[in-house]
């Protein structure tokens, strides 16, 4: 029963909708559009946002990296190695990181809390554990981290990537 009044609030709210659009070509003042904002669908029926970490709000900003991707050449499996990533703040406004994330448990990011003024630079240390990530021979590796700020766009990725190296075991 309740998802049929939900459905039944949906159908109401898109039937006004469609109406209000049409009614806005027209002269007539007496278009619907009330109605569609006193009809609003559930929370469970909108968009959430709280699926992807949360942004800063206020005015948006720029930022560069001197180096988007870092190659860590060959490393042995078990290595662990770690990267800075220098970035400016190329925008007007100050630029609040609010997450830094890497694409896999392996690699760490630890990027600066406070406010970056603009003009400014700033550090992301990143840590790669190679750990069970090597074969004989080698095999490539890259990883992403994804950095959440009040930019446009508000993601930005910088790369880690190299050759985990295995040691042949004798058998």
């Amino acid at each position: 029963m309740k998802k049929l009044s939900l459905l039944s609030a949906l159908v109401v709210a898109l039937v006004f909708g469609l109406a209000s659009c049409k009614n806005d070509k027209a002269s007539d003042s007496a278009a619907p559009a009330p109605a569609v904002t006193t009809t609003s669908p559930t929370p469970s029926a909108t968009p959430s946002a709280t699926t992807t970490p949360a942004v800063p709000t206020g005015p948006t900003t720029s930022m560069s990296f001197a180096e988007p991707t870092h190659d860590f050449g060959k490393i042995m499996d078990g290595d662990k190695v770690e990267h800075v990533f220098v970035f400016e703040n190329t925008g007007n406004e100050p630029l609040v990181i609010s997450n830094a994330k890497g694409s896999c448990g392996c690699t760490v990011p630890d990027w600066p809390k406070d406010p970056i003024k603009p003009g400014a630079t700033g550090e992301i240390k990143v840590v790669y554990n190679s750990k069970g990530k090597g074969k004989v021979g080698g095999k490539n590796e890259k990883k992403t981290v994804t950095i959440t700020a009040n930019t446009n766009p508000t993601e930005t990725r910088v790369f880690v990537q190299g050759i985990v190296d295995k040691e042949e075991t004798e058998g």
